[in-house]
């Protein structure tokens, strides 16, 4: 699997798999090679729910900042 893949994927996704990536990895047993891909699949994975969570921040904010900004009538 690729990043491409990850990329389409939505925050409740991405965390899913990371959470089985992690206990792929704590379960063991994989070879070394194996295991270090799962690895940075999981980085990946973790930095797309970082960005998918920061996306979320930024319009909350975003709303936020709109809605003080509207004169009250």
């Amino acid at each position: 699997m690729s990043d491409s893949d990850i990329n389409e994927f939505g925050y409740e996704q991405a965390r899913d798999e990371l959470a089985e990536v992690v206990r792929a990895l704590e379960v063991g047993g994989l070879s070394l090679d194996d295991a270090l891909a799962l690895w940075e699949r999981g980085e990946r994975l973790a930095r797309h729910c970082e960005q998918q969570l920061a996306g979320a921040r930024d319009r909350v904010e975003a709303v936020l900042r709109a809605d003080t900004a509207e004169p009250t009538v």
